[in-house]
């Protein structure tokens, strides 16, 4: 996905809340927002790489230029703690709504629809509010809000045996990534689980995936071997490369995933199934939907995909 006038409005703006929160140094906190802006033109204007006119790839080097001149390493870290309690809390009451349900699609699809509501876990996007203690409400109104529905197909896909690639998004969501983890293993897929190597924004780290026990629920958890937003799979590590590449299906989370894993005549040798909540206009556009609605979106194997 390519970037829009409006998405740089936003790199700024959450440049500017991070840096607030690591640090109340003013001599800091103007030295960083310099530097943020040098990064954010330089890589927009970086015409002979192919991502440099995806608002994630500048966005991973603008939270790079953060971490380092404010030497905070983790700016979300008591969102992402506080994220991970109330999930769990939720999860709590899902699980028994899931297991009460006989049918396995009924499974499945209520599993799926948590992850997708997991998705408004996200802090700082312009013109995106939430607030933790209202995604049970959410989850009250998921259906209806479902504008792109291809969970039929995703369930139609699992059979014994197929190697699935989960990629997560956020802290505090990836607690609800364990009710669909859960279901697709129940299904005989053999689940691989992605999270960043190092913080990014409030982006899932192997602490989050052990805070919600998603180790006892995939068959691994690796990361992505970077600390990127969403995928640029130059800098990723051979060990999830080599899961990359060898996966029949990968399901990922959220807006970053999305806008690094189109556009750019791309094609993935998989199937790909994005699950998201559209938290900004440009993603929402790209998606040909409203802002603020629940999206399961299929991309078949060896298409390109273009948005």
């Amino acid at each position: 996905m390519n970037i829009k006038p409006v998405c740089i409005l936003c790199l700024l703006n959450r440049g500017y809340r991070e840096i607030q929160y690591s640090t109340n140094d003013p001599d800091v906190q103007l030295k960083a927002m310099k530097e943020v802006l040098q990064v954010i033109n330089r890589i927009i204007n970086e015409q002979n790489h192919p991502m440099h006119l995806v608002p994630a790839y500048s966005g991973t080097y603008r939270d790079r230029v953060i971490k380092k001149v404010t030497g905070c390493p983790d700016p979300y870290q008591r969102e992402k703690i506080k994220s991970n309690k109330i999930a769990l809390e939720l999860r709590s009451d899902l699980e028994k709504i899931i297991d009460k349900e006989n049918d396995a699609y009924k499974r499945f699809r209520t599993a799926c629809i948590a992850a997708i509501v997991g998705n408004i876990i996200e802090f700082d996007v312009l013109g995106h509010q939430f607030n933790l203690e209202e995604i049970s409400k959410l989850m009250e109104k998921a259906e209806e809000e479902l504008v792109i529905d291809d969970i039929p197909a995703l369930f139609q896909k699992i059979k014994p045996g197929i190697r699935v690639l989960y990629l997560t998004d956020n802290a505090g969501e990836i607690a609800l990534d364990v009710l669909l983890v859960r279901e697709l293993k129940k299904m005989g897929a053999d689940v691989t689980v992605g999270v960043k190597e190092k913080p990014v924004l409030n982006d899932a780290t192997l602490e989050d995936a052990k805070a919600v026990d998603m180790m006892g629920v995939a068959d691994r958890v690796i990361t992505i071997g970077t600390d990127s937003v969403g995928l640029i799979l130059n800098e990723c590590s051979e060990l999830f490369l080599n899961f990359y590449n060898n996966s029949h299906l990968i399901i990922a989370k959220g807006m970053g995933y999305f806008e690094t894993m189109t556009g750019h005549n791309v094609k993935h040798p998989m199937d790909i199934f994005f699950l998201l909540r559209t938290k900004c206009d440009p993603v929402a556009t790209s998606l040909g939907v409203e802002w603020g609605k629940n999206v399961a979106k299929h991309f078949p194997a060896n298409t390109t995909i273009e948005c």
